[in-house]
C-alpha cells in the first residue's frame, strides 16, 4: 500500500464536546439566593504523562501555546477544553472549524516555521523528520499521540491529551462517554451475518479487521471481505475486482467520497459492480472520508452512519 494512502487510511480523525458548570435552581425564602455549584478542581502542575511510545514527559506548567501537527489530535484537542490553548495547527486539520489553521505539515515538518508560533508544547502523531530531536533542541517540548490501532487507544490517547494540557477531568468524562455511546450503538443496533467492504480509494484499497476502522466494525457483528486478502498482514490490502465481485458484499462503505468523488452511481457504473447485492438492495454507503480515517470522539458519527446502514438492510 503506497504511503499516502496508508498514511490517509490511519491519519488522514471530533464535534467539539466541553463540560459546562450547570447553576443551582433558587431555594424559596431563606433560600431565595441563587447557588451555584462549586467548580472543578483546576489541575495542578507539574505532571507527568507516559506516551504510547518514547520516554515519559514532565510538563511543568499548563501549555498555553499549543502546536497540534494531527487532524485526530487537533480534534481531540478541542473536544477535551483544550481550543482556547491551542494557537496553531496543520494544514489538515479542518475540524472545528475556528482551529486555527495553518500551512503547517505534519507529514514534511518545518522546524524553524513550527517554532515560530512560540509553542510550549507540540501535540504530534508520529516523529516525522526526527522532529522530537529538533524542537527539543529549540526548548520546545513534543507529546506524540500515536494513531490509534484500537479503541482502547482512542481511549488512552483521549485522556493522555487532557492530562497534558490540564483537561484530565474533561477528558476522562469525554473518553467514557465515548465508550457508552459506542456501547449503545452496537447494543441497540440488530445483529445480522452481513458482509461488507470498506473502501479507501479508487483502486480498491481496503482495511482489515485488525485496524482502527476494522474495531468499529467489529463492533455491529460485520464479516470483512478483506481480511482473507491480507496476505502481508498489513491491514490494508488491495483488492481486485474481480474479489468483489466474487465475494459479493452485503454492504459497501464508500471512503473515497470527497477524495475521489465516490458515491453509488459511481459505483454501479463500474464493471460487473450492478450485480452485487449491495447494488441491487440500496445498500452503498457514502462515508465522510475524515470521520473514516481519524481516531477520535468523531467516531460516534462513524458508528452512527454503520449502525443506520446495518439497521436498513436487516430490515430489507
Amino acid at each position: 500500500m503506497s504511503n499516502p494512502t496508508r498514511r490517509r487510511a490511519r491519519r488522514l480523525a471530533a464535534v467539539t464536546l466541553t463540560a459546562a458548570l450547570v447553576t443551582a435552581g433558587c431555594a424559596e425564602r431563606a433560600e431565595d439566593t441563587p447557588r451555584n455549584e462549586p467548580k472543578a478542581q483546576e489541575q495542578q502542575f507539574p505532571v507527568t504523562v507516559t506516551p504510547p511510545t518514547g520516554e515519559p514527559l514532565t510538563i511543568e506548567q499548563r501549555p498555553e501555546r499549543i502546536v497540534s501537527l494531527s487532524a485526530s489530535n487537533t480534534e481531540t484537542l478541542f473536544a477535551v477544553g483544550a481550543g482556547d490553548q491551542v494557537v496553531a495547527v496543520d494544514e489538515q486539520s479542518n475540524h472545528p472549524q475556528d482551529a486555527p489553521k495553518t500551512d503547517l505539515s505534519g507529514l514534511t515538518p518545518n522546524v524553524e516555521a513550527i517554532a515560530g508560533y512560540d509553542p510550549d508544547l507540540v501535540v504530534i502523531s508520529e516523529d516525522a523528520d526526527d522532529l522530537v530531536a529538533s524542537l527539543n533542541q529549540l526548548q520546545r517540548q513534543v507529546l506524540i499521540v500515536p494513531a490509534a490501532a484500537s479503541l482502547d487507544d482512542l481511549y488512552a490517547g483521549i485522556e493522555l491529551i487532557g492530562e497534558a494540557t490540564g483537561h484530565a477531568d474533561e477528558a476522562k468524562d469525554l473518553a467514557d462517554r465515548t465508550r457508552a455511546d459506542l456501547e449503545k450503538l452496537a447494543a441497540d443496533t440488530p445483529k445480522q451475518n452481513l458482509t461488507y467492504y470498506h473502501e479507501l480509494d479508487t483502486t480498491l484499497y481496503s482495511a482489515t479487521s485488525k485496524t482502527f476502522i476494522g474495531q468499529v466494525y467489529d463492533l455491529f457483528g460485520l464479516t470483512n471481505i478483506a481480511d482473507p486478502a491480507d496476505k502481508d498482514r498489513g491491514g490494508y490490502p488491495q483488492l481486485s475486482n474481480e474479489y468483489i465481485l466474487k465475494s459479493d458484499p452485503d454492504l459497501i462503505f464508500l471512503a473515497d467520497t470527497k477524495c475521489c468523488g465516490q458515491n453509488a452511481e459511481t459505483v454501479a457504473a463500474r464493471p460487473g459492480w450492478r450485480a452485487l447485492k449491495a447494488v441491487q438492495n440500496g445498500d452503498v454507503v457514502p462515508l465522510d472520508d475524515d470521520l473514516a480515517s481519524r481516531w477520535g470522539p468523531r467516531v460516534v458519527d462513524l458508528a452512527r452512519s454503520i449502525a443506520d446502514a446495518v439497521s436498513k438492510a436487516s430490515e430489507g
